[in-house]
């Protein structure tokens, strides 16, 4: 592997720890289902850190306008 390749990793790892700490359970496959849904490059794993992201941000924007009280509430 050569440098190049080693710090892609790294990267990749940092933005992984990130998202493990602070988004929703379940929104990353681990490293080890990511091999097998995606596949061994490092661009398979920042496609599902990708969609991990993409996924949280849903969730909480459904979640925002879930809790947004409506004109009808607001005149009450």
């Amino acid at each position: 592997m050569d440098r190049h390749h080693i710090s892609e990793r790294t990267g990749l790892k940092l933005v992984r720890m990130a998202i493990e700490e602070t988004c929703p359970a379940g929104v990353l496959p681990s490293e080890e289902a990511v091999l097998l849904l995606y596949g061994p490059e490092p661009v398979h794993e920042g496609e599902a850190l990708a969609k991990a992201i993409i996924e949280t941000v849903e969730r909480l924007t459904r979640c925002a306008k879930t809790a947004q009280p409506t004109n009808k509430s607001l005149r009450a």
